[in-house]
């Protein structure tokens, strides 16, 4: 496994959201960014300790999280740079105050193989790749930071992690990827 190269910007500190649909890699990821130096929280845990972890959906099993609040409870104390390198795991953790933006990918028919894997009902199943599909919050995404997607369908993790932590050591560039995944038009081709 490659460390991240030494430089500025991972010497000053970071926090990094690792978002994408569910079953795209991101716990992969992070347990794997976490051996090379980068401190791991959840989305889950950061509610948590703010107070601010919602409730169980018990129609798809999902805990309800207000990020909206959650980003203003993060707001203040996040002006200032971590120690280190830090990600922020979780499929909302776009929506928080952090320095950059991952977003792993994955091909629906792939996803929904890993997802009934997982043992999703298969409503769950459908909606998470009809998710992906459309590219989700992500194909949306508007905030002022650097971002780019990974395709995990059949990348190996260990190349992820590697052009993951190329792209911080570039200092997060490019800025920008875009128009980014297109399942839809990968479809046609």
């Amino acid at each position: 496994m490659a460390s991240i190269p030494a430089g500025r910007i991972v010497d000053e500190g970071f926090r990094l959201a690792l978002t994408g649909t569910p079953g795209t890699g991101k716990s992969t990821i992070a347990g794997l960014l976490s051996e090379t130096g980068f401190e791991v929280l959840t989305v889950e845990s950061l509610a948590e300790q703010n107070d601010l972890k919602g409730y169980l959906d018990l129609e798809d099993g999902a805990l309800v999280i207000d990020t909206d609040a959650l980003h203003q409870a993060l707001s203040e104390p996040w002006q200032t740079s971590p120690g280190g390198p830090v990600i922020v795991d979780g499929h909302l953790s776009h929506h928080l105050p952090c320095d950059a933006v991952v977003v792993l990918r994955c091909s629906p028919d792939v996803l929904e193989s890993r997802l009934s894997e997982r043992g999703y009902q298969s409503e769950k199943v459908q909606s998470n790749s009809e998710w992906e599909l459309i590219g989700g919050s992500w194909n949306e995404y508007e905030a002022d930071m650097p971002w780019v997607e990974f395709d995990t369908t059949a990348s190996d993790v260990e190349s992820i992690v590697a052009s993951i932590t190329g792209w911080i050591a570039d200092g997060f560039k490019p800025a920008s990827q875009s128009p980014g995944i297109d399942w839809i038009e990968r479809m046609g081709d």
